[in-house]
């Protein structure tokens, strides 16, 4: 059994997602694998830092492992963790919890967002063979007694799918798009991309969103969430996605203008297939829960029950990772936060 040394490891996540991402045989490989000291804190809902028992136990922790439900880094909890040198964050994006402060104190970020963009971009293929089907409007068809005959029903074949972003999920869902047997036309629309960088990636580079929407029979979002992506799929580019056309959105809800896709599906001009929403929970009155050519799911793309483990196994690797002083493979650069989920 390896001996315990000076410098500890905290786990800090919610109730829920502690048992699922860093179950106690994954803590305890933690602590035999580092030799450290492995504390484990259940955040509850709307508890803050100083609510787990006071900060002092702060005090020795040189590692954090973090996950959803862990409250922000701030000045004041900083300031309880002299030692902190890593925060390693077994869930996606760090935006909420990684302060300016943490940036200040040069205390290294890593995240797992690659790893959970594995699930999301599973999720979107899958959406998106759906939507090529036409699954919305066949099952609604059925439901209303009504079989559709063979010449109605649409394939997959040939369809353009518009992807809005180069992030590492929009990079696997253009790998997924671009091995399988539909051959799909991809087009992407990312301010950051090349044309060359496009063509590697397996798709059409365009210049401007308003050329992808109206070229596009699907269009799936992302792109990060930034002050310039909100309501970047507007009225009036939703506008522009021909009849019959399907938005799928497994990014973040704010890049899409809610009300504007509501009308446009409501007058069943359009479908969507809905992982985020802004407000994000919708309230149960508003019509894109109910109408027959939307599904809203629970924001349930990322890793979710048995995949939540894979962000724990991936966290105490990256924790041996650090600390045999190798480089991180998920480690976020205070530079490149703003254009990241």
């Amino acid at each position: 059994m390896a001996k315990a040394r000076a410098g500890g490891v905290a786990v800090v996540m919610g109730a829920e997602e502690l048992g699922v991402v860093m179950p106690g045989d994954l803590r305890e490989q933690l602590r035999e694998s580092t030799g450290r000291v492995v504390r484990a804190k259940a955040v509850q809902s709307g508890e803050g830092m100083e609510d787990l028992e006071g900060l002092g136990w702060l005090g020795d922790v040189e590692v954090l492992v973090t996950g959803w439900g862990c409250p922000p880094l701030t000045k004041a909890v900083l300031d309880r963790a002299p030692r902190l040198r890593a925060v390693v964050h077994a869930a996606g994006s760090v935006k909420w919890l990684v302060t300016e402060e943490v940036w200040e104190r040069g205390i290294v970020v890593s995240s797992a967002a690659g790893v959970n963009a594995g699930p999301v971009a599973d999720f979107t293929l899958a959406l998106i063979t759906l939507a090529a089907k036409d699954a919305l409007p066949m099952a609604a068809a059925y439901a209303n007694g009504r079989w559709p005959a063979f010449t109605e029903r649409r394939g997959a074949d040939g369809r353009t799918v518009g992807v809005i972003g180069a992030s590492r999920i929009g990079r696997g869902v253009m790998a997924g798009l671009r091995t399988s047997a539909a051959g799909y036309r991809v087009l992407l629309y990312d301010p950051y991309v090349t044309a060359e960088d496009a063509e590697r990636l397996g798709a059409e580079h365009v210049s401007c969103l308003t050329d992808l929407c109206r070229a596009s029979d699907i269009v799936t979002v992302h792109a990060p969430e930034t002050p310039e992506t909100r309501r970047l799929l507007d009225e009036q580019h939703l506008a522009l996605i021909p009849d019959g056309g399907t938005v799928i959105n497994t990014a973040r809800g704010s890049i899409v203008d809610t009300g504007a896709l509501e009308r446009e599906c409501a007058a069943g001009r359009l479908s969507a297939w809905l992982d985020v929403t802004d407000p994000e929970p919708l309230q149960k009155e508003r019509p894109l829960l109910s109408l027959p050519n939307v599904m809203v799911t629970p924001h349930i793309a990322g890793a979710q029950g048995s995949e939540g483990r894979r962000l724990g196994v991936w966290a105490v690797e990256e924790v041996k990772r650090w600390m045999r002083g190798e480089r991180l493979l998920g480690e976020v650069r205070r530079e490149e936060l703003g254009r990241m989920a």
